[in-house]
């Protein structure tokens, strides 16, 4: 009858050997995630502007939030520029996706935006112009987004959507509500596509808030019910400063369990000025 010979038992150098090999790949591991995550901050910052414009009496602030899952970078942007003309431009959309290739077409979009943003008043006809250009280019991917014009002497607010999720306004007076512009398709879908513009004039102290789903959206929660809960907070903070009204309106996004990024900006009128 043969007997099957006991294992060997490790010795306490090879014990120790085995676990310095797991130590070290782990601290590899630990390294090359953390390299993974600055490089995908170093781009994102890249992406996105480092301040935006304001006025006498205009508060601006935009705040920013990385997908839950994948990389710490995607499509949503916002982007605010002063026009050739003392206008002021404002931007927020939403890359299809939410890796590198979302980033650069974001990147393109802000791009294309901003050239024809300073050579063509008519909000319509720049978000139009943009999707001509993105189409060109062929990279089979799509954007929602709203286009912001406003006048610094009238304070008009001239606005194009691109399938873009509803803006929220609140005035410190206690009217309150969500922009119902008529808009046109996603960026990259249809070629010569037309985007009315919408006229408001900014009057009555308030505030003026964009954001992308990942801030109202979630995997049982509707876009309905996001957007009334940014209304609820926009109301009970309406005179707040832009800085600390981004700031509450983007934890909303906490709530809601979606795992793709999120973006905010938000037009704080007849406030003191300042960029937050």
């Amino acid at each position: 009858m043969n007997r099957r010979r006991p294992a060997r038992s490790a010795s306490a150098g090879e014990l120790l050997t085995t676990l310095q090999q797991l130590t070290s790949r782990a601290r590899r591991e630990v390294e090359l995630y953390q390299a993974r995550v600055e490089l995908a901050e170093a781009l994102q910052r890249g992406m996105l502007p480092s301040a935006l414009p304001a006025l006498p009496g205009l508060q601006t602030a935009a705040r920013y939030a990385p997908a839950r899952n994948g990389l710490d970078i995607g499509g949503d942007w916002y982007d605010g520029f002063v026009l050739p003309d003392g206008a002021l431009g404002f931007a927020i959309g939403d890359v299809q996706g939410h890796d590198v290739e979302a980033a650069a077409f974001m990147g393109q979009i802000r791009i294309a935006m901003r050239a024809m943003a300073a050579t063509a008043a008519d909000p319509g006809e720049v978000v139009g112009r943009t999707n001509d250009l993105l189409l060109s280019a062929d990279s089979g991917l799509f954007a929602t987004c709203t286009y912001l014009r406003l006048d610094p002497v009238t304070r008009e607010l001239h606005s194009a959507r691109a399938g873009h999720v509803a803006a929220v306004w609140a005035t410190a007076d206690g009217r309150s509500g969500f922009t119902s512009d008529e808009g046109g398709l996603p960026l990259g879908v249809n070629p010569g596509e037309h985007y009315p513009v919408t006229r408001r004039r900014l009057t009555s102290p308030g505030a003026f808030v964009l954001v992308t789903d990942g801030v109202i959206e979630g995997p049982s929660f509707p876009v309905d019910e996001g957007l009334d809960a940014v209304m609820r907070l926009v109301v009970s903070r309406a005179t707040a400063d832009a800085g600390e009204l981004a700031d509450a309106v983007l934890q909303t996004a906490d709530r809601t369990g979606h795992e793709d990024d999120a973006a905010v900006l938000v037009l704080r009128h007849g406030a003191a000025p300042g960029r937050q």
